[in-house]
């Protein structure tokens, strides 16, 4: 019978997955509270078969999307008795050991999809909320020792029964939030993006029929695998190591095994778990290894469930990368990034058109919040941040942009940032701080200037990247590191990469640094005329082309 299915017909409903996905992104965008979703877009949607297998995927960040599929999964195998789920629930969850996989401020919400009384498909999406609890406002601290001080704990827990809201769960998420107002926003703006999946995707069954949806989904898994088979096939083979000191002193390592049908990452060898919050979920930590398995094999091509059959990840339990409870994992974000960042760097070298050079490679999380000095309501935010990514053998690096994670993310404008937190936004612009000299030079970073506007607000960061700056390839230079500097009002200076619940007065700057991403290729090779170029359009200092590219020595 499946081979009389129409192909056209299939390649039309995997589309309109797609379709689906995107649509379900755009309703979250348009009806959340806070700026964090709607303005920077630190969201993910997706649609799942009926099994938890990623189907189709909206924009945003691919580290959330990835989370998707898991927790599904999840849900599935905890609500497993007859009646447990039924058409109209809406499941949620925030915990990285139940399905939550990130921290506790990232809420995943999921639907399923029911056609004649079975389950077809799921619906799902996350969003970081700006308070969930916990010790300190905003949820995250560097400081926490324990999850149970990082906020409120939903370890996939029921919200809706059948279409209609359980009270009980809502009085206890607006309960236990400092902002009970912008969490209530943003949850029914979740609830509204996994209906409008479920209802997209009922119009497919209905025009096409449930069984041609279902082999459609079936044949779009497969073609997922088909395509990174093919591409492995296309990469050198053998086994990759690498070792790196990062900021904290310890050692992280990577084997990765390619062969033409598997890629094998072995992390088995990395340091036990953190004794803070410095820990990252094993389901994320898979995630950080699809996002690069995807980068080597066919990043311009589809990713579904069948894109990463080929991919085995090996970990430890009770290590940084699959730590036992109550371990915190406020800052996992940075964990992530460390971990995709590694592998990369292990494989540049016998990658080279495939891998650039180091990239400032933290999300540079800023959080910071107080009272807001015209409303005299509570404020709470996270700002990642933008910097520059690493040289290629094929051009510089991009300036200014967020980190791999991120995607289609956006910074959050001046004017929004203003109008929405507590601050003056003094200055954004690229920073002219030694790094990234090349052939190929490593794209910009920036320097933002946020200036405080009432006394007694807090500051929390995490950045990476700061003793170790972004790594160069073939004679290139390292780039710059990740930091902030606190310019007090009364002229006095302190500088940070980490530091948590740092108490902020009137007229105090947070002054972000990022880095400038790493060269690539011995920087007197660069073309003069390029040199110029970036001097007269600001990239580079004179002092710096004088330095680097010899310019003030080189003839026409």
């Amino acid at each position: 019978m499946a081979k009389q299915y129409d192909p056209i017909t299939l390649e039309i409903i995997q589309s309109s997955l797609q379709a689906a996905a995107d649509e379900m992104f755009a309703t979250l965008r348009r009806t959340a509270m806070s700026a964090i979703i709607y303005e920077v877009l630190d969201m993910g949607t997706g649609v799942t078969d009926r099994y938890g297998e990623l189907a189709g995927s909206g924009a945003g960040i691919p580290a959330f999307v990835g989370v998707l599929d898991k927790t599904v999964k999840k849900i599935i195998a905890k609500f497993d008795r007859p009646g447990d789920i039924e058409p109209g629930d809406v499941f949620m969850t925030n915990d990285p050991y139940n399905g939550g996989v990130t921290h506790l401020n990232d809420m995943v919400l999921v639907m399923p999809v029911f056609a004649e009384d079975e389950i077809v498909a799921w619906t799902a999406n996350i969003a970081h909320w700006n308070d969930v609890g916990g010790m300190v406002p905003g949820s995250m601290s560097t400081d926490a020792t324990e999850i149970f001080q990082e906020g409120m704990i939903f370890p996939g827990v029921k919200l809706l029964a059948r279409g209609k809201p359980i009270q009980s769960i809502f009085d206890i998420l607006t309960a236990n939030c400092r902002m009970p107002d912008f969490l209530t926003g943003d949850l029914w703006a979740g609830i509204a993006a996994v209906r409008v999946g479920e209802r997209r995707i009922l119009e497919i069954i209905n025009k096409y029929g449930k069984d041609v949806f279902l082999y459609a989904l079936e044949q779009y898994m497969d073609y997922g695998e088909q395509v990174s088979l093919k591409a492995l096939k296309q990469l050198p083979k053998g086994v990759f190591s690498l070792e790196e000191e990062q900021d904290n002193g310890q050692i992280y390592k990577v084997t990765v095994e390619i062969k033409d049908d598997a890629c094998i990452i072995d992390l088995r060898g990395n340091p036990d778990q953190d004794k803070g919050p410095f820990n990252m979920s094993a389901d994320e930590a898979v995630v950080s290894c699809q996002m690069a398995f995807k980068n080597i094999t066919a990043p311009d091509r589809i990713a579904n469930g069948g894109t990463f059959r080929p991919l085995k990840v090996l970990l430890r339990h009770g290590s940084v990368f699959h730590p036992t409870h109550p371990a915190a994992m406020g800052i996992y974000y940075e964990i992530g990034m460390r971990l995709h960042d590694l592998i990369m760097r292990c494989l540049a070298e016998h990658m080279p058109d495939r891998v650039p050079a180091g990239g400032f490679a933290s999300i540079c999380g800023t959080l910071f919040g107080g009272i807001h000095p015209d409303t005299g309501r509570p404020y709470a935010v996270i700002e990642p941040e933008l910097g520059g990514w690493g040289g290629s053998p094929h051009q510089d690096g991009m300036p200014c942009q967020f980190s791999p994670f991120h995607g289609e993310t956006y910074n959050c404008p001046a004017e929004v940032a203003e109008a929405r937190y507590g601050v003056t936004v003094d200055y954004l612009s690229f920073h002219d701080e030694d790094g990234g000299a090349g052939l190929h030079r490593g794209g910009k970073g920036v320097r933002i200037d946020y200036r405080i506007r009432s006394d007694n607000a807090w500051l929390t960061v995490a950045y990476t990247r700061d003793t170790f700056p972004p790594w160069p390839l073939k004679g290139g230079q390292p780039g710059s590191p990740n930091h902030i500097i606190i310019r007090r009002a009364n002229g006095e200076r302190e500088r940070y990469a980490v530091v948590s619940g740092l108490t902020l007065h009137t007229d105090d700057v947070i002054q972000v640094m990022t880095g400038t991403g790493a060269g690539w290729g011995e920087p007197l090779q660069r073309d003069r005329a390029l040199v110029q170029e970036d001097l007269k359009n600001g990239y580079i200092t004179p002092e710096q082309a004088k330095r680097y590219y010899g310019l003030d020595k080189r003839r026409e």
